[in-house]
């Protein structure tokens, strides 16, 4: 079985490295003023000769949230919303640039929270490092205040679906081969929660 993963991972490395190559030399040519075909290339990437986008993040190991922090305000109790922040990482040796992202996360496959959100600039993450989300607001608390608020002492949620646009190789978040991941999971994120109180 571990002979059979390892075989995976190097063969989808090989694909996408090879496929890195190729973006790179149509930009080279794009400078140069030759035609070149990125979205071809980019399709390529995105097909990966039938891997799904979970293939590509498990041979990857590619888990994008390192935690979560969530806060709860008197005014939660209103409006049954908090404001999650998230330490987005990268495992890839590419920056990566997080245009977008929604996520149902929860606790025993029940949805406690759900979001969805528009990086504008897009979230920068170096090469084998993390960044800050910065605050998602009006984050839904599915189930209420008074269930949200049960979960806390587990000091995790499950990430039950993650949809992510995203795009790989940027440099300084500009350009990049974009890519959407659809269906992700993660279990265990460590979460911090700060309840405000009077």
């Amino acid at each position: 079985m571990a002979m059979h993963k390892t075989g995976f991972v190097t063969s989808t490395m090989f694909k996408i490295i090879r496929i890195l190559v190729l973006y790179v030399l149509t930009l080279l040519l794009q400078v140069a003023g030759i035609p070149s075909t990125v979205p071809e290339v980019v399709g390529d990437f995105n097909s990966l000769d039938g891997l799904s986008e979970s293939d590509i993040i498990d041979a990857l190991d590619l888990g994008l949230v390192k935690n979560f922090s969530a806060l709860i305000t008197l005014e939660s109790v209103l409006t049954n919303t908090m404001t999650f922040d998230f330490t987005a990482q990268n495992t890839l040796i590419l920056e990566m640039s997080l245009d977008t992202v929604s996520c149902l996360a929860g606790v025993n496959n029940t949805v406690f929270a759900s979001f969805s959100q528009t990086f504008n600039p897009a979230v920068v993450i170096p090469t084998l490092g993390t960044a800050d989300s910065g605050p998602i607001d009006n984050v839904e608390m599915d189930l209420g205040i008074l269930a949200t608020l049960s979960i806390i002492p587990l000091e995790e949620l499950d990430i039950m679906d993650m949809n992510i646009t995203v795009r790989l190789a940027s440099i300084g978040g500009l350009g990049g081969i974009p890519l959407a991941f659809n269906g992700l999971i993660q279990s265990d994120v460590p979460t911090q929660w700060t309840v405000q109180t009077l």
